[in-house]
C-alpha cells in the first residue's frame, strides 16, 4: 500500500476499542464554520471512484476549489484519483481525515447509503460545508438530524440532485407554478431500475480482498461476514436492507424532486404499498407506492395523490393513453420520468428530458425553457458566498424523508401507514417505527 495512504486504525486496535466499548468519534470543534482562506475552498472527498468520481471530478472543475485529500474504504478504488489529483492526500479512515485536515472548508459525501449520516454528520460537526449524494441518509431519523443540525451551524449544503439546477427540470417547475396545465390534480412517477434482489444469499464467508477494509465499510451496519461475486462491494449494496435503499432511494429522490418543487410539497399525510415486501436481506423490486399530501396552492383540493412505480410497473393503461396527444397514439413513456394530470392539461416529464404538454387546451402552448446551472459548481459559488444552492438540506432533507417513507411501506404490504412528521412516527401501525431510527453497531452509537 503506497505511504501516502494514511490509516489512523490498523484493523486489530479497532476491534479493541469496539470490544472495549469506546465510542470512536471523529475530532469535533463545536461552533466552528470553516472559512475559505483568500477565496480558495480546501474540499476533500469521502469516496474515491463511482459516484464519488464524478463528484469530485465535478467539483474541482470550479477554479476556486482544490483537493487536498480523499478517503476511500478501499484502497485500489483510489487509483484513478492519485493520478488525477497526485498531491491530494489519501485516508482509508473518514475520521482520521477530519481529524487531520485541519484546514479544510469543505466535503463530498459519496459513499454507500448507509454511511452518508455518520460521515455528513461528522463533517457538519467540523462546521464544513457538505455537499452529500443522495438519499441524504439511508433512514428517517437520520434524515431530520443532519437537516436540523446544517440549519443550526449555518453552513452551505446540497444533495446530489444534479437534475435539479439543469433546465429540464427547472421548466417544468415553472410550467406548473405558472398554470399550464391548470391545478395538479394528481401525480405519477416512475422508474425501470430494479435495485432488488429475490435470490437467496449466498452461504459463504470470502476473503476480502487485498486494500478493503472490509471492518470500515460495514461501518454503523452489524458485522458480517465478507461474501465475493459483488454481492455487496462495489456496487449491488443498494439492493441490501442495510446498505442501500433500493430502486426508489437511488433514483426517488430524482424523479420526485421536480414534483416536489413544483407542487411545493411539505410531508404526507399517509403512504402505501401495493408491492412485495422485501426479504430478509434485500429490497424487493417492481414496487407501486401511493402517498397522500396535504394540498397546496398549486393542487386541486385539500390533498393531492402522488404514486410511485418501478422495475416492471407503471401506471394504468388509462393513465398512459392521457399522456397522449390526439395522433400521436405512438408515443410511448420515457423509461423514467413522472405524469402531471392537471385540470386543463398533461404534463409529460422524461428523466432527464424537457417537458410536454397534452391536452387540447395545451397542447400547441409554447415552453419557454428555463435556463440551468451547473449544481456542483453552484455548491462551490454558496461556498464562496456567491448566492445559494438550489438543493440545500432544509429543502433535500424533507424531500429524502418522504422517499425514505417510501421505503418503509414496502415493508408493510396492502397496510395505509399514517404518518406524523412532526412527531417523526408513525400513528396507526406501531411496527413500522422500528423503521424510523435503526440501531448503530456497538462503538458507532454516536455517530449521528
Amino acid at each position: 500500500m503506497p505511504s501516502r495512504y494514511r490509516s489512523q486504525l490498523t484493523r486489530r486496535s479497532f476491534l479493541q476499542q469496539l470490544a472495549a466499548g469506546v465510542a470512536v468519534a471523529p475530532f469535533v470543534t463545536r461552533g466552528l464554520r470553516a472559512q475559505s482562506p483568500n477565496g480558495k475552498v480546501n474540499h476533500a472527498t469521502f469516496g474515491a471512484s463511482g459516484m464519488a468520481w464524478t463528484d469530485v471530478q465535478a467539483l474541482a472543475g470550479h477554479p476556486a476549489l482544490e483537493v487536498v485529500a480523499a478517503c476511500d474504504v478501499d484502497a485500489k478504488r483510489t487509483v484513478e484519483f492519485a493520478k488525477k489529483f497526485p498531491e491530494a492526500r489519501i485516508y482509508q479512515d473518514y475520521r482520521e481525515l477530519l481529524e487531520k485536515e485541519r484546514d479544510l472548508q469543505s466535503v463530498n459525501v459519496s459513499t454507500p447509503d448507509h454511511m452518508h449520516a455518520p460521515i455528513g454528520m461528522a463533517a457538519l460537526r467540523r462546521g464544513l460545508h457538505v455537499y452529500g449524494q443522495k438519499p441524504l441518509t439511508h433512514d428517517l431519523y437520520e434524515t431530520r438530524r443532519l437537516t436540523e443540525f446544517a440549519r443550526e451551524k449555518k453552513v452551505v449544503t446540497q444533495m446530489g440532485i444534479q437534475i435539479h439546477s439543469g433546465p429540464e427540470y427547472r421548466t417544468a417547475v415553472k410550467l406548473i407554478q405558472d398554470g399550464a396545465i391548470g391545478k395538479v390534480k394528481a401525480v405519477h412517477t416512475w422508474s425501470s431500475k430494479a435495485w432488488g434482489d429475490t435470490g437467496a444469499m449466498p452461504e459463504q464467508t470470502d476473503p476480502v480482498p487485498e486494500g478493503l477494509d472490509w471492518n470500515l465499510w460495514l461501518g454503523v451496519s452489524a458485522e458480517r461476514p465478507f461474501i465475493g461475486g459483488g454481492w455487496y462491494h462495489p456496487g449491488n449494496w443498494r439492493k441490501r436492507l442495510d446498505f442501500g435503499t433500493g430502486t426508489f432511494g437511488d433514483m426517488g429522490c430524482h424523479i420526485f424532486d421536480p414534483v416536489f418543487g413544483a407542487l411545493a410539497l411539505t410531508a404526507p399525510v399517509s403512504v402505501r404499498s401495493e408491492g412485495a415486501a422485501p426479504n430478509a436481506h434485500s429490497w424487493a423490486t417492481d414496487a407501486i407506492i401511493h402517498y397522500v399530501f396535504p394540498g397546496t396552492a398549486f393542487t386541486e383540493g385539500a390533498t393531492v395523490p402522488i404514486s410511485w412505480y418501478d422495475g416492471k410497473e407503471r401506471p394504468t393503461a388509462e393513465i398512459q393513453q392521457l399522456a397522449k396527444n390526439a395522433g400521436d397514439e405512438q408515443d410511448e413513456l420515457p423509461d423514467q420520468g413522472s405524469i402531471f394530470l392537471g385540470t386543463n392539461g398533461v404534463m409529460v416529464l422524461p428523466h432527464v428530458g424537457m417537458p410536454r404538454l397534452v391536452g387540447a387546451a395545451v397542447k400547441d402552448a409554447p415552453v419557454m425553457k428555463v435556463a440551468g446551472e451547473n449544481h456542483w459548481q453552484q455548491f462551490v459559488k454558496a461556498v464562496l458566498g456567491e448566492g445559494k444552492t438550489g438543493a440545500n438540506f432544509d429543502y433535500a432533507g424533507p424531500l429524502t424523508e418522504s422517499v425514505l417513507l417510501g421505503s418503509v411501506a414496502t415493508r408493510f404490504p396492502q397496510q395505509t401507514l399514517a404518518w406524523d412528521a412532526a412527531g417523526l412516527k408513525f400513528t396507526n401501525v406501531a411496527e413500522a417505527n422500528a423503521f424510523v431510527r435503526r440501531t448503530y453497531r456497538v462503538g458507532w452509537e454516536t455517530a449521528v
